[in-house]
């Protein structure tokens, strides 16, 4: 992906297409959590519930869930932590125990 040419497409216009493709991936793993969670009838906390649906509201209106640069990378929508939490959850959802 490195090496594609942009053609005609300035900067901004590319880091506009990465930072579109990153949100509509972070969308797409917290509804999946979500769905796997209750097609697997897994028992998440109210915590967990609501961290889901605050970070989908956080990502979907400002196309990331998080403000500090330093908490994850540039073109991410999801801090460290918050990716971690939510393999945990989907981990959950799938019946297997994440390990820290």
């Amino acid at each position: 992906m490195a090496f594609q040419r942009t053609g005609d497409k300035s900067f901004q216009e590319v880091r506009e297409r990465q930072r579109a493709r990153a949100k509509r991936a972070a969308l797409r793993a917290l509804r999946k959590a979500r769905a796997a969670a209750a097609q697997s009838g897994a028992d998440l906390s109210a915590w967990e519930t609501e961290f889901l649906g605050s970070v989908e509201k956080r990502v979907d209106t400002y196309g990331r869930a998080f403000g500090d640069p330093q908490k994850g990378a540039p073109g991410a929508s999801l801090s460290n932590r918050q990716t971690g939490k939510l393999k945990e959850i989907a981990a959950k959802a799938r019946g297997k125990v994440r390990e820290r």
